[in-house]
């Protein structure tokens, strides 16, 4: 036989283009959208309100993992729901430029929510059944790394794509519409690509629908073990309330910076917003987090847990330097807003090990899952009402009010059930 099917079915052809696909729909809908809606003239408190609905997918998403499971391939499932991404975005492409825009456009993210989370389901399981066991751990750095360029390309290159266009035709709705076009017709051939170049892995089979009514009680018993845990009440707490003030923070982080001067904003261009976030902030957050998991790995979570909290919350002061100061500098705002990234993403590194270790013990992966959805939720109900009370008291404010939200979480660490060398590489 040739070995170009060998070849073919290398991780390298399809690991990198998954973690792509994942990753972009993800940055979309969280993101971008806060971004073109601004552009729209839409005000903070509609924009916050509704956007943050866009987590509930996520939330829920542990909820329908059974279906992926029950009903047809992982494979098969992949290259579908990457079709079906194609087809919200081209729903996007084609209403923005609309009137009732900002409805129509809505409706076609959530539908691109609900397959973005299905999609995860089935990708990262698929990684799991279509690799072994030395590939995965070669390969989970090469996932991360593409993850974080589909962040790059979503948040920064997309970006300023629509900012070029709407600079050069002075057309906001024309200039999404075709940035979105684009997407879509990338994601298509992420779903052409992916239904030849992924594996059939033998392990990757329909489950049985006959085995529904036991599949759920199951279900169900995992569901029930998880809150059985013990001191569960402060695992939730912690899940739900450290990003609290972070969640708040990041619906209002791109307004402020697009928002005139004269309302109190930056008024910064959307290409600058986008090369902004897109470039020095997404590196000052791999940064952060390649920071934040060294540390770990060499003395341990608790060794960490508070400095982590610090770090995740007081960078977040910076944007009442930069409310108050409206500096024209962009390296000066570049700076603050890479302060305030690697902070996070030094600080995160401790929310996601705690996460792991909630999920420690049986039925682990569905646990995680769970924990997952808490995590969905902690900023979906805070982002919320973020753009209502910015709208009332204004940005500086604000921003003052963020810094005081991350006291819940500093309250709740003090009662976290934490080993002395959770997360540190072990001395043998």
């Amino acid at each position: 036989m040739s070995d170009a099917p060998s070849r073919a079915r290398s991780p390298w052809t399809w690991i990198p283009t998954l973690y792509l696909a994942e990753g972009l729909p993800y940055v979309v809908v969280m993101t971008v959208s806060v971004i073109m809606y601004k552009g729209f003239g839409i005000s903070n408190t509609d924009i916050a309100l509704w956007t943050s609905w866009l987590y509930l997918p996520w939330v829920v998403k542990p909820l329908w993992s059974p279906v992926v499971d029950l009903l047809g391939t992982r494979r098969r499932w992949i290259w579908a729901m990457q079709l079906l991404v194609g087809g919200g975005l081209a729903g996007v492409a084609l209403t923005a430029p609309l009137p009732h825009c900002f409805q129509w456009t809505l409706a076609f993210f959530w539908l691109l929510a609900f397959n973005s989370a299905t999609h995860d389901i089935a990708a990262d399981g698929f990684y799991i059944l279509g690799t072994t066991e030395e590939q995965q751990s070669f390969f989970v750095g090469v996932r991360s790394m593409f993850y974080r360029i589909a962040t790059i390309a979503g948040q920064g290159l997309l970006v300023m794509l629509a900012g070029t266009l709407q600079a050069r035709t002075g057309n906001v709705h024309f200039a999404w519409s075709v940035a979105m076009a684009v997407l879509a017709v990338v994601f298509v051939g992420f779903g052409v690509w992916h239904r030849f170049a992924l594996p059939h892995a033998a392990a990757d089979q329909p489950g049985d629908a006959r085995r529904a009514p036991e599949f759920t009680r199951e279900f169900l018993a995992t569901f029930g073990s998880f809150f059985r845990k013990p001191r569960i009440l402060v695992l939730l707490l912690f899940l739900l309330l450290y990003r609290f003030g972070e969640a708040q923070l990041v619906k209002m982080a791109t307004p402020f910076l697009l928002d005139p001067r004269a309302a109190g904003g930056l008024g910064l261009t959307t290409t600058q917003v986008g090369f902004i976030y897109g470039t020095v902030g997404i590196l000052a957050l791999t940064l952060g987090g390649i920071l934040g998991g060294w540390v770990i790995a060499r003395h341990g979570l608790k060794a960490w847990l508070w400095p982590m909290l610090f770090a995740i919350h007081l960078p977040d002061a910076v944007f009442i330097y930069l409310a108050h100061a409206q500096p024209t500098s962009l390296p000066l705002i570049q700076l603050c807003v890479a302060v305030e990234q690697f902070g996070y993403g030094f600080g995160f590194t401790a929310y996601l090990l705690y996460m792991i270790r909630i999920a420690r013990g049986e039925h682990q992966t569905a646990h995680y899952a769970i924990c997952t959805g808490f995590m969905a939720m902690g900023m979906m109900f805070p982002g919320m009402w973020s753009g209502w009370l910015q709208d009332h008291i204004g940005y500086p404010r604000f921003f003052s009010w963020v810094i005081l939200a991350t006291i819940p979480s500093f309250a709740v660490a003090w009662w976290l059930p934490l080993e002395a060398d959770f997360g540190r590489k072990s001395a043998r």
